[in-house]
């Protein structure tokens, strides 16, 4: 069974080399974001409840001339469908609806994309209807999206977006990510991407890289080349950068990298180990770990660079580290009551307090973005992924499985992503799980996958 603390390396000196990157692909065009809209359908969905469910129906996207595209779906029209498959596959995955369609729905014409014709839809069971329309402007795609309720015949949320045409995906998101926000009254994630780390070859001669994607496991790329093992990355909170602790050589060294040019900088480089960077809420520090003399602490430094401030000063093995929302604490593991548990500090290193006593051993721990709760890992037989309350009260388990761990929060703080080791084969996958517990999904990757990142919304 795999360690949750990362095993240290024996170091050897070597020049300071970036970590060698795969070659960069051109840079997407930013979506324009949808209005904001006012509060949910019928109030916010709890953390731990069911949503009530609500059946949408998602026609495809029509167009008002079918032409070519530039993207590898093909035309306007296929474009549409393929639109409205992503938008339906998005709220079917995260659980809280049923959305029926684009096949086998009443389709409309492009004249009834913004004003429908209710009484075609008033004899079904559909509550919700998603329309939309896809035509080009330019060299550019123009793509709108509609919501309306059925019974009361009227529109709900509408936005459109003007997208490069290798960039459609996100308007398929952005138009998710207005129903799920208008409806349920949460914060949107569907447009946000997903770093991790790809793992091929051997278990003795592992390659480990950098790569990202879409929160559908689409557009997925290798940022790294395998050359150097890549580990534990985060995005930045304004997505320019992604932290990640590169081993070349034996010599641990953290860097940022550009996800769009691959341009990469070094923040820390060390004779000693180090372990799990991250970032603070306003990007301007790195928290990390480095073993020195038998002991482990949690250091804080300067994201442009500088000297560290050490934090902890404990006997025993201090990692990880996450930032609340505000910036005010820090979460952490510990091993100096004699196992793994969770500890909380100030963000000067203040106040260092336990709050996990569930028995067992607890790690990995991740604050929400929303700041009320936070996920970990709990190792009691086998490995879960368990959410508790910053007090350390409320413990809840979402998975149960034989080793699921390193659990990330979307954006909205609604749904965890971790990853899962199969007994026997030791194969890794991504999973994501929402905070009831009862909607997991694994997200699909090209190669065994582990330490997920999620990303907040896209600008």
């Amino acid at each position: 069974m795999k360690s949750l603390f990362l095993f240290p390396l024996a170091l050897i000196a070597a020049p300071v080399l970036a970590q060698p990157v795969a070659a960069p692909a051109a840079a997407p065009a930013t979506v324009p974001a949808p209005p904001a809209e006012e509060g949910g359908l019928t109030g916010s969905v709890s953390d731990e409840s069911d949503w009530q469910n609500l059946d949408i129906a998602i026609t495809n996207f029509q167009t008002d001339a079918d032409v070519p595209t530039q993207t590898s779906v093909g035309t306007t029209s296929q474009l549409g469908r393929g639109v409205s498959q992503i938008i339906a596959a998005n709220l079917r995955n995260n659980g809280l609806f049923k959305p029926a369609g684009p096949d086998g729905l009443p389709q409309p014409l492009f004249s009834e994309v913004q004003s429908p014709n209710f009484g075609l839809w008033s004899g079904r069971s559909d509550e919700m209807l998603v329309q939309g329309s896809v035509r080009m402007a330019g060299d550019q795609i123009a793509v709108g999206c509609y919501l309306f309720d059925v019974a009361l015949k009227q529109q709900l949320a509408g936005a459109s977006w003007t997208v490069a045409p290798a960039d459609w995906r996100r308007a398929a998101h952005k138009c998710s990510d207005l129903v799920y926000s208008r409806l349920s009254g949460e914060n949107p994630f569907f447009d946000s991407r997903i770093a991790y780390i790809a793992e091929t070859g051997p278990k003795s001669r592992r390659i480990k890289r950098l790569a990202v994607m879409d929160s559908d496991g689409a557009n997925h790329v290798f940022l790294t080349t395998g050359q150097a093992i890549a580990l534990t990355p985060r995005y930045s909170p304004d997505y320019r950068q992604i932290l990640y602790l590169s081993y070349l050589n034996g010599s641990p060294r953290i860097y940022t990298i550009d996800p769009e040019t691959r341009s990469q900088r070094l923040v820390v480089q060390s004779n000693n180990p180090i372990f799990a960077p991250r970032w603070s809420p306003d990007g301007k520090w790195v928290l990390y770990s480095m073993a020195q003399a038998g002991n482990t602490d949690i250091y804080r430094i300067p994201a442009s660079g500088g000297t560290p401030l050490r934090l902890t000063n404990t006997p025993g093995i201090n990692i990880g580290g996450s930032f609340s929302p505000d910036g005010s604490k820090v979460v952490f593991e510990s091993d100096r009551s004699g196992s793994q548990q969770i500890y909380i500090m100030n963000a000067d290193g203040s106040d260092q307090r336990r709050i996990s006593f569930f028995g067992g051993r607890s790690a990995t721990p991740e604050w929400s973005p929303r700041g009320d709760q936070i996920a970990f890992t709990h190792i009691a037989g086998n490995f879960r992924i368990a959410v508790m309350s910053p007090g350390g009260g409320e413990l809840r388990y979402l998975t149960d499985s034989w080793q699921d761990e390193a659990p990330s929060w979307a954006p909205n703080g609604r749904i965890i992503q971790f990853f899962r080791t199969q007994q026997n084969s030791g194969k890794a996958t991504l999973w994501q799980v929402d905070l009831t517990g009862r909607n997991q999904r694994q997200l699909p990757t090209p190669v065994d996958a582990s330490d997920p990142a999620w990303g907040p919304i896209r600008p």
